[in-house]
């Protein structure tokens, strides 16, 4: 396996976990580390940081896959500005342009991506996985698309031990106390 294949399964392996991943970035991310935050589900950067792709400086392509997120997440005009003009942009034209969540202050970032990954963890595994699912496929083409999965996929989640907690919990008016079964 050459170095882009490795690269392009790393990166679509990164898109599959199955889990939320939450980028936080500080400082630049540029390059390989754009590849890898645009994998993320949920990304929060400092209001420091620098962002570039450089493909067009340096000669080299990007995975189809990719370009396929990145033009997803900011649409096909912004990405091929990214990409054309390979120039560093700033992280509040990073939000505005759709590729971060949010922008928090420098000595906040840490505690704020704590905060969000404390409430994630509070909620139901098995549903989250499916909405990442569900997500994931219905931005899909129509024929790459997964009917059976999405089904199952929420089908789990009906079955589940935690829905039983879920509605036990919400009679009961306390929190839920889920173990993803």
């Amino acid at each position: 396996m050459n170095y882009e294949q490795r690269n392009a399964h790393a990166f679509a392996a990164l898109g599959r976990f199955p889990k939320p991943m939450i980028a936080m970035i500080h400082g630049y991310c540029v390059g390989g580390g754009m590849s890898i935050v645009i994998e993320a589900d949920l990304r929060f950067a400092a209001d420091d940081a620098r962002f570039a792709v450089p493909a067009g400086r340096l000669g080299l392509g990007y995975p189809p896959a990719s370009l396929r997120t990145l033009v997803r997440l900011v649409g096909p005009a912004t990405a091929k500005d990214l990409f054309f003009t390979a120039r560093r942009f700033d992280a509040a034209e990073a939000h505005r342009l759709g590729l971060l969540n949010e922008v928090v202050p420098k000595e906040g970032l840490e505690a704020r991506v704590r905060e969000v990954a404390a409430q994630i963890a509070e909620n139901a595994p098995l549903t989250l996985r499916a909405a990442k699912f569900v997500i994931a496929d219905q931005g899909e083409e129509p024929e790459r698309r997964d009917p059976e999965g999405v089904r199952e996929a929420i089908r789990a989640c009906f079955g589940s031990d935690d829905y039983q907690e879920g509605i036990r919990a919400f009679l009961e008016k306390r929190s839920p106390k889920f173990r993803g079964r």
